[in-house]
């Protein structure tokens, strides 16, 4: 009570001034804010933006987690300190101290820069604008670091998160304003100023770019390997992993979306609490099966180069690559994507059938999750709108039918 009452004291300080925002959302982040409303409603819940923001973030703690612990894990794998998991989802060899440590070095910097950059930026944009602090970012803060690859260097983070906050949600209006997800907006930046960092064979496994400059300096060393499963696919190559591999998590991939079986749990989650929908996640699915489908009907007729991902069996796209975590964490995004239910079917069978079709058909870039949703985000309104078109025409023809 202390604590509380010594804020209230403070509120009432910082009221009137350009400051009152910051102070604000300091004090809601640990306290319900005082305006409640007093009149009748037509809605009562006691969910708000901060606590449905808290609540995906609890889903994504097990995907962090484990994204530190496979760090770790990738990286003595390739210097060949331990052998390679056979056993399950509780080997030994996987969850140790080591691991952890190695992983969680690298990890968290990248959390931290993701949530300080990010958060410095929309204080400064409440205070210059004059508006509440949003939570927008809490999650956006949460998701960065599990879609870059695990050597992202920091400052290019800095400058990604910085051109994805302010260009990608600020000059739209802010949080509930924005068109495209701001995390792959973020993602998408860096993919495109720096190509080389986020794609290849030494960027998924810590120390392998190093690695392979001392290499090419002349060092007698033996080179790191951390090329994806897309992206030995990609090349015609075999992929080394067990299909459990792939659902465990156990392969290189981005911080946060090599585990099939923790996205899952973490989908259910959201579903549960309501806070993401079911119908994008299913659909999203659907749509990456037809696709996946079609191209296994005709990888015998396609030019070579797109092969080993055409001829992949179709189920196996929904366990590797980013598939799993963009359906459930970043296509379900309430703000950027379709709000009906007929709409949210279009839009998630969508994002899944053009996630696979970009995988197969762009080598150089197999992981195509990314640049489906961002296009879906898009057309979201759109296919909203025509929704909604629909439904008024179909309700005019019944009151014609009744009015005749």
């Amino acid at each position: 009570m202390g604590l509380k009452s010594n804020l209230h004291k403070l509120k009432k300080k910082y009221e009137g001034t350009k400051m009152a925002p910051l102070f604000n959302g300091f004090h809601t982040f640990l306290y319900s804010p005082d305006e409640v409303t007093h009149n009748g409603t037509h809605i009562k819940s006691v969910d708000d933006l901060k606590r449905t923001m808290n609540t995906v973030i609890m889903a994504l703690l097990p995907c962090l987690i484990f994204g530190m612990f496979n760090a770790g894990y990738q990286h003595y794998v390739q210097l060949g300190e331990i052998e390679r998991v056979s056993a399950g989802f509780f080997s030994a060899e996987f969850w140790t101290l080591d691991n952890f440590l190695i992983g969680a070095m690298k990890v968290l910097p990248l959390v931290i820069v993701s949530y300080v950059v990010g958060l410095a930026i929309e204080f400064v944009f409440c205070i210059i604008k004059g508006h509440e602090i949003e939570e927008g970012y809490l999650v956006t803060g949460m998701l960065v670091p599990l879609i870059v690859p695990v050597d992202t260097p920091l400052w290019m983070l800095v400058v990604a998160v910085a051109f994805g906050v302010v260009i990608g949600k600020e000059v739209f209006g802010g949080t509930g304003m924005n068109i495209l997800n701001p995390a792959l907006t973020i993602r998408a930046f860096l993919f495109f100023a720096y190509p080389t960092w986020m794609s290849g064979d030494k960027v998924w496994v810590h120390g392998a770019r190093e690695r392979a400059e001392e290499i090419a300096g002349g060092a007698n060393l033996d080179a790191i390997s951390g090329e994806t499963i897309l992206g030995s696919l990609a090349q015609n190559n075999d992929v080394g992993y067990s299909v459990m591999d792939m659902f465990y998590g156990f392969i290189p991939g981005s911080v946060g979306e090599t585990s099939a079986i923790l996205i899952l749990l973490g989908g259910l989650f959201l579903i549960f609490t309501k806070i993401g929908s079911w119908r994008i996640m299913l659909s999203s699915v659907i749509g990456a099966i037809a696709m996946g489908l079609i191209f296994n009907g005709v990888a015998d007729i396609m030019p070579a180069k797109f092969v080993g991902l055409a001829s992949l069996p179709f189920w196996h796209h929904l366990l590797i690559g980013g598939f799993a975590f963009g359906t459930v964490f970043m296509a379900t995004d309430p703000v950027t994507a379709s709000q009906t239910n007929k709409g949210k079917w279009i839009y998630g069978f969508l994002v899944g059938f053009i996630s696979i079709m970009i995988r197969v058909f762009n080598p150089a870039y197999p992981e195509g999750v990314m640049l489906a949703i961002l296009l879906m985000n898009v057309f979201a309104p759109t296919i909203d709108h025509y929704v909604v078109q629909g439904n008024v025409k179909k309700r005019m023809k019944r009151l014609k039918a009744k009015t005749a």
